[in-house]
């Protein structure tokens, strides 16, 4: 089973940048799909964007054209680039893997956007 480790979150103002990363331990992360998710107070989580073990992107409407999803399988890592930043982007980060039926989540990392 796949474990997960989210980092890079932190404080930035609006139309900065940051880079999360999503660390995986265990042999199957090169046949996983992963995912980024957010959640803001009050709001409902909510999928950022996805890409497949064939590297196959998605992204919501919300961040298309601002934010870049990417995998580094030598590394078991995802990463998720945000440019671009609005306030609105505050949330909390969860990564994801599925992998044969199994859908694991990372414990988040909060990233804030001030105005």
């Amino acid at each position: 089973q796949v474990q997960l480790v989210e980092s890079g979150g932190g404080l930035v103002q609006a139309g900065g940048s940051l880079r999360l990363s999503c660390a995986a331990s265990g042999s199957i992360f090169s046949s996983s799909d992963m995912a980024w998710y957010r959640q803001a107070p009050g709001k409902q989580r909510e999928l950022v964007a996805t890409i497949t073990s064939r590297s196959i992107t998605s992204y919501a409407d919300s961040v298309k054209g601002r934010f870049a999803i990417s995998r580094n399988n030598a590394v078991n890592t995802a990463f998720l680039q945000m440019n671009r930043l609005k306030p609105e982007d505050t949330a909390v980060y969860y990564c994801t893997a599925h992998s044969r039926g199994s859908l694991t989540w990372g414990q988040g990392t909060q990233v804030t956007v001030s105005s």
